[in-house]
C-alpha cells in the first residue's frame, strides 16, 4: 500500500472525515486530500504527528501495509486483553472467595486454624496471578508498542450498550444480597445453632460481594479494552475507578483485620462492605464534578 492508501484506511479507521484529520494537523482540508491522493507528501515533522496520531510505526505508515499490520494487532490485542481481564477477575475473586470461606469454615465447623490456611492458601494463589499476569500485561505492551484498540465503530458501540447492564447487574445482586441478609438472619431454621445460621448468611452474602466485585472488574478492564485510557478517560473517570479499587482493596483488609484481631468475622461483612460502597459512591459523585464544564 501506498502512503496515501496507508492514510486514508487509518482516518477511515479512527472514525474521521478529511477535515477532522486537518484540524488535528492543523493544516486545510486540500493538504490531506494531497496526502492520500499521493500529490503531495508531509514533512518530517508532520508525518512524526500522524504516527503518534495513530499509533503506527513510521516504516508501516511510509512503506508498509497498515490494514494487514493492524489486522493481526487486532487478533493479538483481542486474545491478550481477553485473557488479562479474566486473570485479574478470577485473582479478585480468589481473595473473597477466601474470605468467604474462611468464615464459613472457621463459624460452621469450629476450624479457625484451617479456615485461616484454606484463606492464604487462595490469597497466595490471587497474588501469583496478579503477578504474573501483571507482568505478562507490561511485557506485551513493551512488545507491542503503540498497540491498542482495533474494533470498528459497530463493535465498540455494541459494547457500550452492553456496558451499563455489566455494572448494574452486579450491583444489583450486591444490593439483593445486603437486603436478604435482614430477613434471613432473624430466623434461624431448625438444626442450626444461631452462629452456624449467622456463618451461613454471612457467607453468603460474601459470596454476593465475590461474584459483584468480580464482575466488576472484569468489565472494568474490558471496557478499557475498546478505547485508549487517555483518550476515552477523563482524569476524573481515572480517579473514580481508582477510587472503588482501593476501596475494596481497604475493605477487605479491615474486615480480615478486624476478623483476627476482634473475632468480628460475623457482625463486620455486611457493615463494612457496605458502607465502603456507600462512601465509593459518594467519592464519585463528588470526583465526577470535575467533569462538569
Amino acid at each position: 500500500m501506498t502512503f496515501g492508501e496507508n492514510l486514508q484506511f487509518l482516518r477511515k479507521r479512527a472514525n474521521m472525515t478529511q477535515e477532522d484529520l486537518a484540524e488535528k494537523m492543523e493544516v486545510s482540508r486540500q493538504s490531506v486530500s494531497k496526502w492520500e491522493s499521493n500529490a503531495a507528501h508531509p514533512e518530517m515533522d508532520a508525518v512524526l504527528r500522524l504516527c503518534d496520531l495513530f499509533r503506527c510505526d513510521m516504516d508501516t505508515l511510509l512503506r508498509g501495509d497498515v490494514s494487514r499490520r493492524f489486522g493481526e494487532d487486532a487478533a493479538a490485542y483481542d486474545k491478550h486483553m481477553n485473557t488479562f481481564s479474566a486473570a485479574m477477575a478470577a485473582g479478585v475473586a480468589l481473595v473473597l472467595l477466601g474470605v468467604t470461606l474462611m468464615l464459613f469454615v472457621g463459624e460452621f465447623f469450629g476450624r479457625e486454624m484451617a479456615a485461616g490456611v484454606v484463606f492464604f492458601l487462595f490469597l497466595i494463589a490471587a497474588v501469583a496471578i496478579f503477578i504474573v499476569f501483571g507482568m505478562n500485561h507490561d511485557i506485551f505492551l513493551r512488545q507491542h508498542p503503540g498497540i491498542g484498540p482495533c474494533y470498528t465503530k459497530e463493535e465498540t458501540d455494541r459494547f457500550e450498550r452492553r456496558f451499563p447492564a455489566l455494572i448494574a447487574v452486579p450491583v444489583v445482586l450486591l444490593l439483593l444480597g445486603l437486603t436478604a441478609m435482614i430477613p434471613m438472619d432473624m430466623h434461624t431454621p431448625a438444626g442450626l445453632s444461631r452462629e452456624q445460621w449467622e456463618a451461613v448468611c454471612g457467607a453468603l452474602f460474601l459470596l454476593c460481594v465475590t461474584i459483584s466485585a468480580t464482575a466488576l472488574t472484569w468489565a472494568g478492564i474490558q471496557h478499557s479494552k475498546y478505547g485508549f485510557p487517555e483518550e476515552k478517560l477523563t482524569p476524573a473517570q481515572r480517579r473514580v475507578s481508582q477510587i472503588w479499587a482501593v476501596g475494596m482493596i481497604a475493605a477487605t483488609a479491615l474486615y480480615v483485620g478486624l476478623g483476627y484481631g476482634l473475632d468480628l468475622w460475623k457482625q463486620a461483612a455486611p457493615v463494612i462492605y457496605s458502607v465502603a460502597a456507600l462512601l465509593c459512591a459518594a467519592l464519585t459523585i463528588l470526583v465526577k464534578k470535575d467533569d462538569e464544564p
